[in-house]
């Protein structure tokens, strides 16, 4: 049998594993990687900051559902993915990282661009390896990707040193993995499910309460059929939004800190919750002690750490949420809960998502409601975080799962448009949009290179405000009104940034997003007023390429409902209370 070389081992490996798209960047301690690379099928793209090349890894690995794959050197260019490993780990992204790492013979000596990156990834990934024998590198890959997309899926690092790269040996890919303290349960425990089923029946104000794990085993269509069948409405996170028809009468929208009054209020009033796939993190529960005081909860996941991890459960089923859900579909009753409906209608009547309509300002809501339209809810959306995030989750409809990409539990600014490139490579045929806040998309912007130069057509809208905008409405809500360090504006003549159409001609107002676009060689383009949103978003659907549209919306425009920190799901702020 022809003998390789770790670095062309590695590269024959990923090719075993379906691999098609590679992020990242070259480096001394990964360079017979890169040689190896060279010539492969494999379509490497070339990064402009190892965080963006993680980021774009897990962009493609959401919209697809397919491991996404980043390859860095070693010290800094490792130390710079631990921001991506640590938001995919958090959102369950299946992602397998690479890096090189020094000789052998000189770790722990300090050497040139050493870390222990081992020891720096480990909180932040579902597993990490560190190669030390060329021998073992094949069956390490086959084990790294088995890891990072079964189970829960979550990031697996791969560390090679540069003298494991050069080594040579045989080449053997296994056909399987069998990890004796690693088996992930997919069949939940069926008098687990008959038990939840015999409370459900009983129940007469269900919700079901899903997450990020009914998108990652494609658990849509259970949902759908036992929701409809037991006449139970549907909440959902952040991440699994779009896993439920928004335009149905049982789905009830996102939940949480910024969810909808309907939601939040069903989930109060609730008998019996049904977490699937959900991991009751705090932005959704609010105060954990007055979280849904009245309830039953059952608890479906893969993940056994999860479950009574915040939230007791009284019925937790351990177990993949496709699985489980078509065993509960045979012993779920058909009911009328009508009542039950009414009263989640009336809700909803009462405190609707809104803003004002019917004004002349250039509100963010009515952006993100425009592009919904305009797509008709099909494009793909990555988002920053903060409050472009937010309005992005309210009013944009998706119409099924893996069209809403966005960091949950990290939060990480600079993820979208990154994110956004990544999803591109993954579905070269579907529109992706990247929405930015100007603070967040300024942490990335440079990938504005790799869309360019590898003609990949992503369009961003800059929800432009000059503020850190979600920073900023905590400090006007909770502090008082001091804005600390959270105006991205230079005033020297103007004591508030000028909310007119001419803001353009403010000496002090940067940066120029048009003039950095059309740097790039992309189309630029700037809106100021209500009355040119639909004409320029519909110019930058029908323009080939890269396009960027900074949108002037109104500065102190705040997110709505919500629920401050620490507070109950009760003590929502509303626009009629707030």
């Amino acid at each position: 049998m022809e003998k390789k070389t770790g670095a062309q081992i590695l590269i024959e490996s990923l090719l075993k594993e379906n691999v098609e798209v590679v992020f990242g960047l070259p480096g001394g301690q990964a360079l017979p990687i890169f040689d190896a690379m060279h010539g492969s099928k494999l379509n490497f793209i070339l990064a402009r900051h190892e965080q963006a090349a993680s980021h774009m890894a897990d962009g493609y690995a959401r919209s697809t559902g397919k491991p996404g794959v980043c390859i860095v050197t070693s010290g800094p260019g490792a130390t710079n993915i631990v921001t991506g490993l640590a938001n995919a780990y958090m959102d369950s992204v299946p992602m397998v990282a690479i890096s090189g790492q020094v000789a052998t013979s000189v770790i722990g000596q300090d050497a040139f661009q050493e870390a222990d990156t081992i020891g720096i990834t480990r909180p932040v990934t579902k597993h990490n390896f560190l190669v030390k024998d060329v021998k073992d590198l094949a069956r390490t890959i086959k084990e790294a990707f088995y890891i990072a997309t079964t189970g829960r899926p979550g990031p697996v690092l791969v560390d090679i040193p540069v003298d494991v790269q050069r080594g040579v040996c045989e080449f053997i890919y296994p056909d399987k993995v069998e990890i004796r303290s690693y088996k992930p349960n997919y069949n939940g425990h069926i008098g687990q499910i008959k038990k939840a089923a015999e409370v459900i029946n009983k129940s007469k104000y269900p919700v079901f309460y899903i997450g990020t794990g009914v998108v990652i085993s494609n658990a849509e269509d259970e949902i759908l059929e036992l929701s409809k069948k037991a006449d139970i409405p549907v909440t959902n996170t952040l991440l699994a939004i779009g896993a439920y028809p928004c335009d149905t009468n049982l789905s009830l929208g996102m939940l949480g800190m910024h969810g909808t009054y309907c939601a939040n209020k069903a989930m109060q009033f609730a008998d019996v919750i049904i977490a699937v796939g959900a991991r009751f993190d705090d932005r959704c529960t609010g105060k954990v002690c007055d979280f849904a005081r009245n309830a039953k909860i059952i608890h479906v996941d893969i993940d056994p750490t999860a479950i009574s991890k915040i939230v007791d459960v009284d019925i937790p089923v351990v177990g993949d949420a496709k699985t489980v859900l078509k065993e509960m579909i045979g012993l779920v009753d058909k009911k009328d809960r009508k009542d039950w409906i009414k009263t989640v209608d009336s809700w909803k009547e009462e405190h609707p998502l809104s803003y004002e309509r019917n004004d002349d300002k250039l509100h963010p809501q009515y952006v993100i409601e425009k592009i919904s339209e305009l797509t008709k809810g099909e494009a793909i959306i990555t988002t920053e975080v903060g409050q472009h995030q937010m309005w992005s989750a309210q009013y944009y409809k998706a119409k099924h799962s893996r069209l809403f990409l966005s960091s949950g539990g990290l939060g990480t600014m600079g993820f979208g448009y990154p994110a956004a490139i990544g999803a591109k490579f993954g579905n070269p045929n579907k529109e992706v949009i990247a929405v930015a806040g100007d603070g967040s998309f300024q942490m990335n912007m440079q990938e504005m290179a790799v869309a360019v130069l590898n003609e990949v057509d992503v369009k961003v809208v800059i929800l432009n405000n000059q503020y850190l905008g979600n920073v900023r409405q905590w400090q006007e809500m909770f502090y008082g009104k001091r804005y600390s360090h959270s105006c991205l504006a230079k005033r020297k003549e103007c004591p508030k940034w000028c909310n007119t159409p001419n803001r353009h001609s403010c000496p002090v107002y940067v940066p120029d997003f048009v003039k950095w676009a059309e740097s790039y060689g992309v189309l630029g383009i700037r809106v100021t007023e209500k009355k040119d949103v639909e004409l320029a978003l519909k110019k930058m659907l029908e323009t080939k390429g890269s396009v960027v549209i900074d949108m002037w919306v109104e500065i102190e425009e705040n997110v709505f409902p919500m629920v401050p920190s620490g507070a109950s799901l009760d003590e929502m702020i509303t626009r009629m209370n707030g």
